[in-house]
């Protein structure tokens, strides 16, 4: 029996925002990168049986686009610390630790540290490209490895490919990885999950609203359907990231509406949400966009998405 590994490096990180290294995010570039070699990986067939990243910023948000791109959830991904800064003696301890039932591991890390791993586990002469660099950013390396990873020793591996995201096309198959429709990202992003936050005070409705990420309109929290969670789940996840808030979705949705954005057509499925929990400023994730309980009519004359308007509405009629 043989296993493979998949080391993947990190995603161009952005050396600008004056972060220290453990948090230093990734560039768009960098994203796209990560997304291009998951759906790569969903195409041929490879998608891993399990994930173990570095928790550094740029490592683990590489993990999850990747992830994501092939049509997974992110919620089994495994953070694991020995995995940042790390040399080849810690790298081979953090594989011996993968289950060994794992048929198909990905490793998300560093350079130096997966380079030394790739060539020392594949001992012959591997070619050089012109660049110098084996695996540069956002670079995929598939190596063939015995069954047995407690003991592995120099040597032991095949290289079976080394990906890089520059070599794969730059949009994204819709809508899935099979399709014949290019757009300009994976094919998930298209589906979008948003709530209409209220509360009733002293017989009156509410509705909460925050500001867009640029702070030029009025929005209420909307986002990504991520893979592997419910429309309702992730429109949960969107409340309490963008507004600092938790409550009661409903279990069916107010209504709908389609908007452009990435060069093509996303559908919104909004839910009422009756908000229990007001987050702490200091706890809130995104509270550079401030928040705001408001009547209905304001909402419905503020909100930037018009489409918005008529569910407002709807919501205190039924309410």
């Amino acid at each position: 029996m043989t296993r493979e590994l998949l080391l993947l490096r990190h995603g161009k990180s952005d050396w600008d925002t004056g972060v220290d290294d453990f948090h230093r995010p990734l560039k768009d570039r960098g994203k796209r990168g990560a997304q291009r070699i998951g759906v790569w990986l969903a195409q041929q067939d490879r998608v891993p049986d399990y994930i173990v990243t570095s928790p550094a910023e740029r490592a683990l948000v590489t993990a999850q686009k990747a992830c994501k791109a092939m049509g997974n959830g992110d919620q089994g991904i495994q953070q694991d610390r020995r995995i940042y800064a790390a040399d080849i003696d810690r790298l081979l301890t953090v594989l011996s630790d993968c289950p060994q039932d794992a048929g198909r591991v990905m490793l998300v890390g560093h350079n130096p540290g997966l380079e030394e791993l790739l060539d020392w586990l594949v001992s012959d002469a591997l070619p050089v490209p012109d660049d110098g660099k084996r695996l540069p950013t956002a670079t995929l390396a598939i190596l063939r490895m015995p069954a047995d990873w407690q003991t592995l020793i120099a040597g032991c591996a095949r290289l079976d490919s080394i990906t890089r995201p520059g070599m794969l096309p730059k949009k994204f198959p819709y809508p899935a990885p099979d399709g014949k429709e290019q757009r300009d990202r994976p094919a998930y992003y298209y589906t979008q999950s948003s709530v209409i936050p209220y509360r009733v005070r002293d017989g009156e409705v509410e509705i909460l609203v925050i500001a867009s990420s640029k702070k030029h309109h009025l929005v209420v929290p909307k986002g990504i359907k991520d893979p592997g969670l419910s429309p309702r789940e992730s429109a949960a996840k969107e409340a309490r990231e963008e507004a600092g808030i938790e409550g009661e979705i409903a279990e069916t949705e107010l209504g709908s509406y389609t908007c452009e954005k990435w060069g093509a057509t996303c559908t919104v499925a909004v839910y009422p949400m009756e908000v229990t929990r007001v987050i702490p400023e200091e706890d809130w994730e995104e509270c550079h966009r401030g928040r705001e309980w408001v009547s209905p009519e304001k909402a419905a004359s503020q909100l930037k998405q018009r489409e918005l308007r008529p569910l407002v509405k709807q919501l205190v009629a039924a309410l």
